[in-house]
């Protein structure tokens, strides 16, 4: 997949050019089926399937008080595209100055950097620029007189309900991994790259990668049996999600760190994906180093039961 940084770089890629438009957050089954039309489009016609979002997410520059946490860095939306098969990557700057785009221009912007824009694929919902004045409506109109096809996809419902990041989010914030995967169509994961920590799990026998998350959304606090992808291999593991209130004051940064089974390797900078597979325990404070010692030795016993009982494979989208 062609990874490109401006919409001028569309003219990178070979026509004609089918566009799946949209924030994605999470990549969920609503936006599979808009960028998996993109992808249908192109192997119809020819050419070259193409996803363009949007980096920072736009609330997070249009309202940065009122901006959750994204299901999905950019980077971890990334890796789900990819997978998906699509050919091109495209990541639009989302600044206050784009914002004030007019739609139309918008439009005419990426007609005169495409080679061939054929199609325009977005949900039916779907609104853009300056004041969101931008409207699946006008794409239409605009795609007479540009010659390209519009593609609006209506919304998936999943038990009676819309599909939505909103919902989603919901889900992980409640531990409801279950009603999350429905929505995904995969499992939820967390996309971290390893920090350097204090090393004290490797004082205690248990040493954990510290998971800097780039603002993804984080399940309840906690011990979790989970798994993890390094590097195209898949590790059974146990994962803490919280303050580590038995070396900290709460109130300190909130902390994912995950310990991996049979893996001893220093990984600082790599980038780790993590399924959550079962809630352990809530996170509580020990009265000693030993007293936590113990609990972990525990909370890999119940883990490595966990993990063994399930299949592993490569991640799916």
């Amino acid at each position: 997949m062609k990874v490109l940084h401006s919409i001028e770089e569309l003219q990178q890629i070979e026509g004609p050019t089918h566009l799946a438009i949209g924030v994605f957050d999470g990549v969920h089954l609503g936006h599979q089926a808009v960028i998996r039309q993109a992808i249908e489009a192109a192997r119809i016609s020819g050419g070259s399937s193409a996803v363009l979002t949007f980096h920072p997410h736009p609330v997070r520059v249009l309202r940065p008080n009122d901006a959750p946490r994204s299901l999905t860095s950019t980077q971890h939306k990334q890796l789900f595209i990819e997978r998906l098969g699509i050919d091109a990557f495209l990541i639009q700057e989302f600044s206050l100055a784009f914002a004030r785009t007019k739609p139309e221009d918008f439009i005419r912007w990426l007609v005169q950097n495409s080679n061939q824009l054929k199609t325009i694929c977005v949900g039916e919902d779907w609104s853009f620029g300056a004041n969101r004045s931008g409207t699946v409506s006008l794409v239409r109109a605009l795609a007479e007189s540009y010659h390209f096809r519009l593609q609006d996809i209506a919304p998936l419902a999943v038990d009676g309900k819309i599909v939505s990041s909103t919902r989603i989010r919901e889900a992980v914030e409640q531990g409801d991994f279950s009603l999350a995967e429905r929505l995904l169509g995969r499992p939820f994961t967390i996309l971290g790259t390893v920090v350097e920590g204090n090393h004290l799990g490797r004082k205690l026998g248990y040493p954990t990668a510290n998971l800097k998350a780039h603002n993804e959304q984080f399940p309840p606090d906690g011990v979790y049996a989970v798994t993890a992808f390094h590097r195209g291999i898949e590790y059974g593991g146990v994962a803490n999600i919280g303050f580590r209130p038995t070396i900290q004051e709460r109130g300190g940064e909130r902390l994912l760190e995950v310990y991996l089974f049979d893996f001893n390797r220093e990984i600082y900078g790599d980038d780790v994906e993590v399924r959550f597979l079962k809630h352990l325990r809530p996170e509580k404070k020990f009265e000693s180093l030993s007293d936590l010692q113990a609990q972990i030795m525990k909370d890999v016993e119940s883990a490595s039961v966990i993990c063994r009982s399930m299949p592993f494979a490569a991640p799916q989208t």
